[in-house]
């Protein structure tokens, strides 16, 4: 009787090991996969940057002059403009998606929760093109007769900021391809906000209410506090995004290889000078150089992550201190 009892129960036991042993490894190769994809990619960048990196060293990130003509490249107008638009993006995004998300969260009245919700996921789901052209046809007209001018005449005047309101108004460049990027990006980081917000505790709050908090109270010293986590992925996910964005930004930036002190004119991004340069360049320095824009904006956005990682810990332990 023992012996008919436990082999079957031996079998199970061994059918339980083979199956967690090949489940085991599906999954862990898949993580290797992962990680296979992103040294492969980061290596094809690294090998294809090797002529420029040898020609101009890391002269090439300060360096302004772009000239396939001669052969001379430096991707500081490309840099600037990158960090420039993706910084105005975060600027714009940041407090109105913060705004949706507390909305939603705490004052949305239920029977419009759904349907808001629903439309600001479903912004998300447009092409980047479809952007673009949206900024180049209809918000840039509007922006050049009564955004530019209003600026002009207000933040324009002040003594140290003016310099960045000035100059031709045509309604392109970096400014309007910052606030487009905003635009973009609300989405994704309205929804991850919203999310979080929405896993708080219903009896943390109410604990808060009853103590006599208020509503803004009770977000800054218990939903924040709680989701701090979860807020900085999603500002640093719309900030990936906007760091990566081409259509959009190519349609509005104003494609100029030139640095102005003023956010009214055209410039440049990275990723906006690889869409339109990739396929025409010829030369060898030309494909290596943007190869390695292509490389630094990579190392821009790991190093971003990195720091929102770190600040994350840091955070923590502060937290663990008090």
């Amino acid at each position: 009787m023992t012996g008919n009892f436990s082999s079957p129960h031996i079998v199970t036991m061994r059918k339980q090991k083979l199956q967690d042993f090949l489940f085991h490894k599906l999954t862990l190769s898949f993580a290797i996969f992962v990680l296979l994809v992103l040294a492969g990619i980061v290596f094809s960048l690294f090998y294809g940057a090797l002529p420029a990196m040898k020609q101009f060293g890391f002269a090439f990130i300060t360096t302004v002059e772009w000239d396939p003509i001669n052969d001379q490249y430096g991707g500081a107008i490309a840099i600037v403009g990158t960090l420039l638009t993706s910084g105005i993006a975060l600027l714009i995004a940041v407090p109105v998606s913060f705004g949706i998300a507390l909305f939603l969260t705490e004052i949305c009245p239920s029977w419009l929760k759904r349907p808001l919700g629903t439309a600001i996921e479903l912004l998300a789901g447009v092409p980047s093109i479809i952007y673009g052209m949206w900024g180049l046809f209809i918000f840039a007209p509007f922006f050049s007769s009564y955004g530019q001018p209003l600026l002009a005449k207000t933040l324009g005047q002040l003594p140290v900021i003016g310099q960045l309101f000035s100059g031709s108004m045509i309604g392109i460049g970096i400014l309007t391809a910052g606030i487009v990027l905003g635009i973009m990006i609300i989405p994704f980081i309205a929804s991850v906000m919203r999310d979080v917000f929405e896993i708080v505790p219903s009896v943390l709050k109410e604990s808060a209410y009853g103590l006599g908090c208020t509503r803004w109270e009770v977000v800054r010293k218990v939903v924040l506090p709680y989701t701090r986590a979860g807020v900085i992925g999603g500002i640093m996910l719309g900030l990936g995004r906007a760091l990566g964005e081409t259509m959009a930004i190519t349609f509005v930036i104003g494609n100029a290889h030139k640095l102005h002190w003023s956010l009214f004119a055209g410039g440049n991004s990275i990723a906006s000078t690889l869409a339109n340069e990739f396929a025409e360049a010829e030369s060898e320095l030309h494909i290596a150089s943007l190869f390695l824009l292509g490389f630094i904006l990579f190392v821009i956005t790991f190093l971003v992550l990195a720091a929102a990682k770190l600040l994350l810990l840091s955070m923590k332990k502060k937290e663990g201190l008090k």
